[in-house]
Protein backbone atom coordinates (compact mmCIF):
# COMPACT_ATOMS: atom_id res chain seq x y z
CA UNK A 1 0.00 0.00 0.00
CA UNK A 2 1.36 3.22 -0.86
CA UNK A 3 2.44 5.13 1.80
CA UNK A 4 0.19 8.21 2.54
CA UNK A 5 2.25 10.42 4.11
CA UNK A 6 4.68 10.48 1.26
CA UNK A 7 3.84 11.68 -2.48
CA UNK A 8 7.17 12.70 -4.02
CA UNK A 9 10.42 10.61 -3.73
CA UNK A 10 13.76 12.15 -5.58
CA UNK A 11 16.73 9.68 -5.79
CA UNK A 12 19.66 11.34 -6.49
CA UNK A 13 21.69 9.75 -8.51
CA UNK A 14 21.58 7.08 -11.13
CA UNK A 15 23.81 4.26 -11.28
CA UNK A 16 22.39 0.52 -10.81
CA UNK A 17 21.29 1.47 -7.04
CA UNK A 18 19.50 4.54 -7.91
CA UNK A 19 17.92 2.91 -11.11
CA UNK A 20 17.03 -0.15 -9.20
CA UNK A 21 15.65 2.32 -6.22
CA UNK A 22 13.69 4.14 -9.04
CA UNK A 23 11.68 0.58 -10.62
CA UNK A 24 10.79 -0.22 -6.49
CA UNK A 25 9.25 3.11 -6.23
CA UNK A 26 7.50 3.47 -9.52
CA UNK A 27 6.69 0.15 -9.19
CA UNK A 28 4.79 0.59 -6.30
CA UNK A 29 2.66 3.72 -7.04
CA UNK A 30 5.16 6.90 -6.29
CA UNK A 31 5.67 9.80 -7.94
CA UNK A 32 9.79 9.75 -8.37
CA UNK A 33 12.19 12.44 -9.61
CA UNK A 34 15.97 11.15 -10.60
CA UNK A 35 18.54 13.67 -10.64
CA UNK A 36 21.48 13.25 -12.60
CA UNK A 37 24.35 15.33 -13.85
CA UNK A 38 24.06 15.07 -17.00
CA UNK A 39 21.98 14.06 -19.96
CA UNK A 40 24.45 11.35 -20.41
CA UNK A 41 23.88 10.05 -17.14
CA UNK A 42 19.96 10.36 -16.92
CA UNK A 43 19.88 8.34 -20.39
CA UNK A 44 21.92 5.47 -18.77
CA UNK A 45 19.91 5.68 -15.78
CA UNK A 46 16.56 5.11 -17.89
CA UNK A 47 18.38 1.99 -19.38
CA UNK A 48 18.98 0.39 -16.13
CA UNK A 49 15.74 1.35 -15.56
CA UNK A 50 13.94 -0.01 -18.32
CA UNK A 51 16.21 -3.30 -17.97
CA UNK A 52 14.79 -3.69 -14.26
CA UNK A 53 11.71 -4.05 -16.12
CA UNK A 54 12.33 -6.00 -18.58
CA UNK A 55 13.64 -8.64 -16.71
CA UNK A 56 10.49 -8.69 -14.69
CA UNK A 57 8.16 -8.33 -17.89
CA UNK A 58 10.25 -11.62 -18.87
CA UNK A 59 9.69 -13.29 -15.84
CA UNK A 60 6.08 -12.81 -15.55
CA UNK A 61 5.31 -10.60 -13.04
CA UNK A 62 4.87 -7.06 -14.79
CA UNK A 63 2.89 -6.73 -17.42
CA UNK A 64 3.44 -4.31 -20.19
CA UNK A 65 0.98 -2.19 -19.07
CA UNK A 66 2.07 -1.75 -15.56
CA UNK A 67 5.41 -1.36 -16.81
CA UNK A 68 3.96 1.76 -18.84
CA UNK A 69 1.92 2.72 -16.16
CA UNK A 70 5.36 2.67 -13.71
CA UNK A 71 7.02 4.39 -16.36
CA UNK A 72 4.24 7.38 -16.39
CA UNK A 73 5.48 8.03 -12.41
CA UNK A 74 8.83 8.96 -12.97
CA UNK A 75 10.71 11.97 -14.31
CA UNK A 76 14.04 13.15 -14.41
CA UNK A 77 15.96 16.34 -14.34
CA UNK A 78 18.98 17.98 -13.68
CA UNK A 79 18.13 20.81 -11.37
CA UNK A 80 17.86 20.65 -7.65
CA UNK A 81 15.03 23.61 -8.12
CA UNK A 82 12.47 20.29 -10.01
CA UNK A 83 12.50 18.52 -6.46
CA UNK A 84 12.10 21.77 -4.39
CA UNK A 85 8.81 20.05 -2.95
CA UNK A 86 9.81 16.52 -2.38
CA UNK A 87 9.26 14.51 0.57
CA UNK A 88 11.92 12.12 0.84
CA UNK A 89 15.44 11.98 -0.41
CA UNK A 90 17.15 8.73 -1.36
CA UNK A 91 21.18 9.73 -1.59
CA UNK A 92 22.81 6.93 -4.38
CA UNK A 93 26.00 9.32 -5.42
CA UNK A 94 29.53 7.82 -5.35
CA UNK A 95 31.16 6.75 -1.87
CA UNK A 96 33.16 9.76 -1.23
CA UNK A 97 32.09 11.93 1.88
CA UNK A 98 33.13 15.84 0.38
CA UNK A 99 30.33 14.38 -2.90
CA UNK A 100 28.02 13.51 -0.52
CA UNK A 101 27.95 16.63 1.19
CA UNK A 102 28.30 18.92 -1.52
CA UNK A 103 24.51 17.22 -2.40
CA UNK A 104 23.21 17.58 1.16
CA UNK A 105 23.59 21.18 0.74
CA UNK A 106 22.20 21.80 -2.27
CA UNK A 107 19.46 19.91 -0.89
CA UNK A 108 19.12 22.10 1.79
CA UNK A 109 19.77 24.86 -0.53
CA UNK A 110 16.58 24.01 -2.82
CA UNK A 111 14.42 21.54 -0.89
CA UNK A 112 12.54 22.78 1.68
CA UNK A 113 9.89 20.30 3.24
CA UNK A 114 11.44 16.75 2.89
CA UNK A 115 11.04 14.76 6.49
CA UNK A 116 14.06 12.50 5.81
CA UNK A 117 16.82 11.65 3.67
CA UNK A 118 18.46 7.64 3.77
CA UNK A 119 22.21 7.15 1.95
CA UNK A 120 22.74 3.80 0.44
CA UNK A 121 26.15 4.09 1.40
CA UNK A 122 27.67 0.42 2.42
CA UNK A 123 30.74 1.82 3.95
CA UNK A 124 30.23 5.88 5.74
CA UNK A 125 29.20 6.49 8.83
CA UNK A 126 25.59 8.37 9.30
CA UNK A 127 27.74 10.78 12.01
CA UNK A 128 30.36 11.83 9.18
CA UNK A 129 27.44 11.65 6.86
CA UNK A 130 25.58 14.17 9.33
CA UNK A 131 28.24 16.71 9.52
CA UNK A 132 27.68 17.54 5.90
CA UNK A 133 23.88 18.87 6.74
CA UNK A 134 22.32 21.56 8.88
CA UNK A 135 19.02 19.32 9.59
CA UNK A 136 21.09 16.26 11.05
CA UNK A 137 18.46 15.09 12.73
CA UNK A 138 16.58 14.42 9.43
CA UNK A 139 19.72 12.41 7.82
CA UNK A 140 20.31 8.01 7.94
CA UNK A 141 21.80 5.27 6.30
CA UNK A 142 19.67 2.72 4.38
CA UNK A 143 21.76 0.10 2.96
CA UNK A 144 20.32 -1.54 0.26
CA UNK A 145 21.50 -4.63 -0.91
CA UNK A 146 21.58 -4.89 -5.06
CA UNK A 147 19.33 -5.12 -6.68
CA UNK A 148 17.20 -3.08 -4.23
CA UNK A 149 13.88 -3.55 -6.24
CA UNK A 150 14.65 -7.35 -6.03
CA UNK A 151 16.51 -7.89 -2.73
CA UNK A 152 14.33 -7.33 -0.05
CA UNK A 153 16.78 -6.45 3.00
CA UNK A 154 17.57 -3.06 4.03
CA UNK A 155 19.52 -1.75 7.21
CA UNK A 156 19.02 1.25 8.54
CA UNK A 157 21.50 2.75 10.68
CA UNK A 158 20.83 6.22 12.87
CA UNK A 159 23.26 8.50 13.80
CA UNK A 160 23.77 10.30 16.85
CA UNK A 161 21.78 13.23 15.43
CA UNK A 162 18.70 11.09 14.13
CA UNK A 163 14.97 12.05 15.30
CA UNK A 164 12.45 9.29 16.03
CA UNK A 165 10.55 10.82 13.68
CA UNK A 166 12.99 10.82 10.56
CA UNK A 167 13.57 6.87 11.66
CA UNK A 168 10.14 5.83 12.03
CA UNK A 169 9.13 7.85 8.67
CA UNK A 170 12.00 6.55 6.29
CA UNK A 171 10.95 2.48 7.87
CA UNK A 172 7.72 2.56 7.07
CA UNK A 173 8.32 4.44 3.22
CA UNK A 174 10.38 0.93 2.86
CA UNK A 175 7.87 -1.51 4.62
CA UNK A 176 5.27 0.14 2.50
CA UNK A 177 6.79 -1.50 -0.79
CA UNK A 178 7.96 -4.76 0.42
CA UNK A 179 11.35 -4.46 2.10
CA UNK A 180 12.38 -6.14 4.84
CA UNK A 181 14.05 -3.40 7.25
CA UNK A 182 16.54 -3.96 10.38
CA UNK A 183 17.23 -1.30 12.15
CA UNK A 184 20.73 -1.19 13.59
CA UNK A 185 20.77 -0.36 17.78
CA UNK A 186 24.24 1.51 16.61
CA UNK A 187 26.26 1.67 14.00
CA UNK A 188 29.16 -0.67 12.81
CA UNK A 189 31.79 -0.95 10.10
CA UNK A 190 30.30 -3.14 7.05
CA UNK A 191 26.45 -3.25 8.93
CA UNK A 192 24.91 -6.25 9.64
CA UNK A 193 25.23 -8.46 6.18
CA UNK A 194 28.31 -7.46 5.26
CA UNK A 195 30.65 -8.46 8.63
CA UNK A 196 28.92 -11.99 8.21
CA UNK A 197 29.47 -12.32 4.35
CA UNK A 198 32.98 -11.11 5.18
CA UNK A 199 33.46 -13.09 8.03
CA UNK A 200 32.28 -16.21 5.86
CA UNK A 201 34.55 -14.89 2.92
CA UNK A 202 37.71 -15.19 5.82
CA UNK A 203 37.09 -18.15 6.50
CA UNK A 204 36.48 -19.50 2.86
CA UNK A 205 40.17 -18.13 1.97
CA UNK A 206 41.93 -19.79 4.86
CA UNK A 207 40.63 -23.12 4.19
CA UNK A 208 42.20 -22.66 0.35
CA UNK A 209 45.54 -21.23 1.71
CA UNK A 210 45.93 -24.15 4.12
CA UNK A 211 45.25 -25.99 1.53
CA UNK A 212 41.81 -27.54 2.93
CA UNK A 213 39.47 -27.29 -0.15
CA UNK A 214 39.31 -25.46 -3.40
CA UNK A 215 37.43 -22.26 -4.12
CA UNK A 216 35.13 -25.10 -6.38
CA UNK A 217 34.30 -27.46 -3.65
CA UNK A 218 34.21 -24.70 -1.18
CA UNK A 219 31.67 -23.00 -3.51
CA UNK A 220 29.48 -26.32 -3.99
CA UNK A 221 29.26 -26.88 -0.26
CA UNK A 222 27.53 -23.46 0.27
CA UNK A 223 25.22 -23.80 -2.19
CA UNK A 224 23.93 -27.41 -1.36
CA UNK A 225 24.49 -27.54 2.38
CA UNK A 226 23.34 -24.73 5.12
CA UNK A 227 22.88 -21.81 2.69
CA UNK A 228 19.51 -22.77 1.30
CA UNK A 229 18.47 -23.30 4.87
CA UNK A 230 18.86 -19.66 5.40
CA UNK A 231 16.61 -18.67 3.04
CA UNK A 232 13.60 -19.51 5.17
CA UNK A 233 15.25 -19.69 8.81
CA UNK A 234 17.77 -17.89 10.56
CA UNK A 235 20.89 -18.38 12.03
CA UNK A 236 20.00 -18.22 15.85
CA UNK A 237 16.52 -20.08 15.17
CA UNK A 238 18.52 -23.03 13.22
CA UNK A 239 21.12 -23.14 16.34
CA UNK A 240 18.64 -23.03 19.02
CA UNK A 241 17.03 -25.68 17.93
CA UNK A 242 20.13 -27.98 17.60
CA UNK A 243 20.82 -27.35 21.41
CA UNK A 244 22.90 -24.45 22.91
CA UNK A 245 24.81 -27.35 24.53
CA UNK A 246 26.03 -29.08 21.59
CA UNK A 247 26.93 -25.33 19.97
CA UNK A 248 28.95 -24.60 22.85
CA UNK A 249 31.11 -27.98 22.86
CA UNK A 250 31.67 -27.40 18.62
CA UNK A 251 32.86 -23.85 19.42
CA UNK A 252 34.73 -24.45 21.71
CA UNK A 253 36.70 -27.19 19.89
CA UNK A 254 36.08 -25.34 16.49
CA UNK A 255 37.12 -21.48 16.89
CA UNK A 256 40.96 -21.40 18.02
CA UNK A 257 40.83 -23.11 14.62
CA UNK A 258 39.38 -20.66 12.55
CA UNK A 259 40.77 -17.60 11.35
CA UNK A 260 41.62 -14.54 12.47
CA UNK A 261 43.97 -12.89 9.95
CA UNK A 262 42.84 -8.46 10.55
CA UNK A 263 44.20 -8.09 6.40
CA UNK A 264 42.96 -9.37 3.23
CA UNK A 265 44.96 -12.28 2.97
CA UNK A 266 47.88 -13.41 0.15
CA UNK A 267 45.55 -15.55 -1.37
CA UNK A 268 43.52 -12.70 -2.45
CA UNK A 269 45.88 -9.55 -2.03
CA UNK A 270 48.27 -11.58 -4.31
CA UNK A 271 45.56 -11.66 -7.53
CA UNK A 272 44.22 -7.95 -6.64
CA UNK A 273 47.66 -6.72 -6.57
CA UNK A 274 48.63 -8.32 -10.12
CA UNK A 275 45.37 -6.68 -11.47
CA UNK A 276 43.34 -9.91 -11.66
CA UNK A 277 40.11 -8.39 -10.29
CA UNK A 278 38.05 -11.06 -10.94
CA UNK A 279 35.00 -10.90 -14.15
CA UNK A 280 35.62 -7.55 -14.43
CA UNK A 281 39.15 -8.12 -15.31
CA UNK A 282 38.13 -11.86 -16.42
CA UNK A 283 40.49 -13.50 -14.14
CA UNK A 284 40.19 -13.52 -10.42
CA UNK A 285 40.03 -16.75 -8.14
CA UNK A 286 37.79 -18.04 -10.90
CA UNK A 287 38.66 -17.85 -14.81
CA UNK A 288 35.73 -15.43 -16.45
CA UNK A 289 37.17 -15.79 -20.06
CA UNK A 290 34.36 -18.26 -20.93
CA UNK A 291 31.66 -17.40 -18.33
CA UNK A 292 27.90 -17.08 -20.06
CA UNK A 293 27.26 -13.82 -17.43
CA UNK A 294 23.56 -13.86 -18.84
CA UNK A 295 23.47 -17.01 -16.81
CA UNK A 296 25.39 -16.38 -14.22
CA UNK A 297 22.85 -13.00 -13.42
CA UNK A 298 20.01 -14.75 -14.09
CA UNK A 299 21.06 -17.56 -11.33
CA UNK A 300 22.23 -14.68 -9.15
CA UNK A 301 18.48 -13.05 -9.45
CA UNK A 302 16.84 -15.89 -9.32
CA UNK A 303 16.40 -16.84 -5.45
CA UNK A 304 14.83 -13.12 -5.37
CA UNK A 305 12.04 -13.43 -7.11
CA UNK A 306 10.23 -15.46 -4.91
CA UNK A 307 9.89 -12.18 -2.95
CA UNK A 308 8.48 -9.89 -5.26
CA UNK A 309 5.28 -8.16 -3.60
CA UNK A 310 5.12 -4.56 -5.54
CA UNK A 311 2.00 -2.59 -4.96
CA UNK A 312 1.70 -2.27 -8.94
CA UNK A 313 0.26 0.87 -10.63
CA UNK A 314 -2.60 0.12 -13.45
Amino acid sequence: MKFKPTEHITIIGTGMIGASLAALFTGNGFQTTMLAIDEKTASDGKARYDDSFRDLINKKLVTEKQYEASSKLLNFSLDYADVAETDFIFECVVERIEIKHEVYKKIEQHCKRFKAIASSTSAISADDLAAGLQDKEKLLVAHPWNPPHLVPCVELVKSQYTSDEAASYLYEILESVGRKVVMMKKGAPGFIGNRLQHALYREAVHMVEQGIATPEDIDKTLKYSFVPRYTSIGIFEHFDYAGLDMIVSIDDYLFPDLSNADRTQDYIRSRYEAGNLGQKTGLGVYDWSNVDMEDFRERAAKPYYSFFNWNLPE
